[in-house]
């Protein structure tokens, strides 16, 4: 298969550098070069893969267990500054 034949958003990679840079080169008006951006838009979005809902639940699932693990990270951290803060320059009876 060539390029040629190919739609959009077959293409590999340094193909679509190639033509983005000839496109480039050409001079268009503000509607052409919002055109221009509005296919190149439609052809990124059709390469999305949607994830199935397996996936959907195991990526949301890791990122709830990371969003507590940092919470209480940052929460230890918020504590022992305040004690350190409250011993060095007051009088240490904040816990």
């Amino acid at each position: 298969m060539t390029v040629a034949s190919k739609g959009i958003d077959e293409q590999p990679s340094e193909d679509v550098v190639a033509n983005a840079k000839t496109e480039r080169a050409v001079r268009r008006g503000p509607f052409g070069r919002l055109a221009l951006f509005l296919r190149q838009v439609v052809a990124e979005l059709k390469k999305v893969v949607t994830p199935t809902r397996k996936e959907l639940f195991s990526y949301t699932a890791v990122v709830l267990v990371f969003v507590v693990i940092m919470m209480a990270f940052v929460s230890g951290l918020d504590l022992l500054f305040g004690w350190l803060v409250a011993n060095v320059f007051g009088d240490g009876s904040m816990l």
